[in-house]
């Protein structure tokens, strides 16, 4: 619950922001520049607070998160009102430096405290939190804008939503299990007690895809805003839509797994989920046929699903993979791969945009991307199998 009501903010957010400042002046290449600092709080911090919370307790950041978060929300959307330029990138990039409190030391805590035959489920739990979060805000937003578009517009929306997210700290104050803090053998700024080589081949394809992703998860709602025409409310009730399948997705995961196997499992998750990426961002060939938006609402909602089933398998198994006393570093490498990536690709988006790319070009660089690290992933769980059966796994 307490990480359910940072990500209920941070859906939205994602969902409603750029439409948002499109409405209130802002071209779609000029919101690209803004968010991007958000993925650079995350980047910026990432690593250096890997390595702090090696060997330490990890709860107390989920306070600091439960706060920050929301209260930058509300300045981001003081600073969209206000066209205030400089304070948009400063709250953008404390909202994602306070995001990173939980979403980095999450996985850790998982790991520590969760018993193992039971960690695919919690990792699983912990990624549903987004898709639930996904549902409950597409249906607020949807069901606030038809009572008064006027009295509930997309700004008093997004800061009723992050008024809301204070009750993480409630729900953080409820978490009454002994923290188990693993002992340390070395100091944390030891680098050499890390195997950079398995490190590096673990996270090869979580780089490879998190720039594709960077390229069109954060736009998706400009497209259907722009390309299909569809506004705020109807974009939020899809997202809801798409979450339902994604959260009913992420519950399956663990039969998934046991019924099929890691090696099949995450490649034909991921290649349905390219595949139906493409034929999304195909729709804006011929965008002024009726059927388009149906179209890609179909793909919308079947990618959703496909693409983050994938994401706890990859992640448990890229933590096994490293093992244990290279977590949290992973832990925080992918973060700041996935922030770094996005930042880099939302100026790269921006860039694109302002010469004239079209969403559909972008969006085809991405599942070129994600194809190339599907492949990765299959070597990868193929190496895994052959440690697993060595031995070289650790329990």
């Amino acid at each position: 619950m307490a990480e359910f009501f940072i990500q209920l903010i941070n859906a939205s957010f994602m969902a409603v922001q750029l439409i948002y400042m499109q409405k209130a002046g802002f071209s779609d290449s000029e919101g690209a520049g803004f968010i991007s600092f958000r993925f650079l709080g995350v980047l910026l911090l990432a690593v250096p607070l890997g390595l702090f919370i090696k060997g330490r307790k990890i709860k107390w950041l989920f306070y600091l998160s439960s706060f920050l978060v929301p209260l930058f929300g509300l300045l981001i959307l003081y600073s969209i009102s206000e066209k205030n330029h400089a304070l948009l990138y400063i709250s953008q990039l404390c909202w994602g430096t306070a995001f990173t409190f939980i979403q980095i030391p999450i996985m850790p805590y998982i790991l520590r405290n969760c018993k193992k035959d039971q960690q695919t489920e919690a990792i699983s739990l912990s990624y549903s939190t987004w898709s639930f979060a996904g549902i409950v805000s597409g249906i607020a937003i949807y069901l606030l804008s038809a009572i008064d578009p006027v009295l509930f517009s997309d700004r008093n929306i997004l800061a009723i939503i992050a008024i809301s997210g204070f009750a993480s700290i409630y729900y953080v104050s409820k978490i009454n299990v002994k923290e188990h803090v693993p002992m340390m053998k070395t100091s944390r700024m030891d680098l050499s007690d890390f195997d950079w080589l398995v490190i590096f081949k673990a996270l090869v394809p979580t780089m490879i895809i998190a720039v594709g992703a960077g390229l069109t998860i954060p736009f998706i709602s400009i497209f259907f805003y722009n390309v299909h025409h569809m506004d705020t409310e109807h974009f939020a009730m899809l997202n809801a839509v798409a979450s339902v399948f994604v959260a009913l997705g992420a519950m399956l995961v663990p039969q998934v797994k046991r019924g099929i196997g890691y090696k099949v499992a995450i490649p034909t998750t991921q290649s349905l989920a390219v595949l139906a990426l493409v034929l999304l961002a195909t729709t804006q060939f011929y965008a002024g046929m009726t059927i388009a938006v149906y179209v890609a609402i179909m793909c919308f909602i079947l990618r959703q699903p496909l693409m983050n089933m994938a994401g706890p398998m990859t992640s448990e198994i890229v933590m096994n993979y490293v093992g244990k006393r290279n977590q949290e570093i992973v832990s925080a490498l992918t973060s700041a791969i996935w922030s770094g990536s996005w930042f880099i690709s939302s100026l790269l988006f921006k860039m694109l945009r302002e010469t004239g790319f079209a969403y559909v070009n972008v969006f085809l660089i991405t599942a070129t991307l994600y194809g190339l690290g599907v492949i990765w992933y299959y070597f990868l769980i193929l190496d895994y199998q052959k440690k697993e059966k060595l031995g070289l796994i650790e329990g």
